[in-house]
């Protein structure tokens, strides 16, 4: 197995590609994100270990951009940020995988030779303990990410806040002071009407998924099931 473990903590990084090597795994190691890029599309491995902080570009600008230029490497994060609210944008920006440090050398060879038997069946979708059907929209409770068609729906960290206020209350409105709170948290410099913005981008991204982002007047918003329309 070829990989390459962007890490730029020197001491982590030579610790790391070492037990890795001696388990068999040829890797490739760098300490930014600029050289993660190139190194990535000199040569592309089975896998990419990716670090969120780093210099230069950060490990999310970086897997956005190589999945821009079309590379399907599967991608495990492997960060010291290990929030919900992190692990959900990196699942949004492209990752396969997440694991939090400090972790488990064991957890972590057999996660990446799980996502590398994966990505060699290209019907395999991604799957979580608790999932949720809502239209054409797949919910994984565990890790927070929308699937769309088995794709992770490419939605800003506004939206999918915006979207997970909605979903811990199906069927119920939210009102619109709750979600600014939700999706603008400590954000005293951002304008009150600004949700009504993301309201409008993420309604124009549902739009054939089969939900409906609803405005009720005086109550909020609501998300709903076109068959329950």
């Amino acid at each position: 197995m070829q990989l390459l473990l962007v890490e730029d903590d020197p001491t982590m990084q030579t610790t790391l590609q070492r037990a890795l090597t001696r388990r068999g795994m040829e890797v490739a190691a760098v300490g930014d994100g600029k050289a993660a890029l190139t190194q990535w599309v000199g040569r592309v491995p089975d896998a990419v270990i990716l670090d969120l902080t780093l210099p230069g570009l950060d490990g999310l600008q970086v897997l956005q951009r190589a999945r821009a230029l079309g590379l399907r490497t599967p991608v495990l994060i492997l960060t010291a940020r290990g929030t919900v609210g992190d692990r959900v944008m990196g699942l949004n920006a492209g990752a396969d995988d997440y694991l939090p440090k400090p972790f488990d050398l064991d957890e972590l060879e057999a996660r990446l030779r799980a996502l590398v038997r994966r990505s060699a069946d290209p019907g395999a979708t991604p799957v979580g303990g608790n999932t949720t059907q809502i239209g054409a929209i797949r919910y994984d409770k565990d890790s927070g990410a929308l699937y769309l068609n088995g794709e992770v729906m490419e939605l800003t960290p506004r939206e999918l806040a915006l979207m997970h206020a909605l979903l811990a209350q199906p069927g119920h409105a939210v009102t619109k002071e709750r979600l600014y709170e939700l999706v603008f948290p400590g954000q005293l410099d951002v304008q009150y009407e600004a949700i009504e913005v993301v309201v409008y981008r993420l309604r124009k991204k549902l739009a054939g998924t089969g939900l409906t982002l609803m405005t009720l007047r005086g109550l909020g918003y609501l998300l709903r099931t076109d068959a329950q329309a």
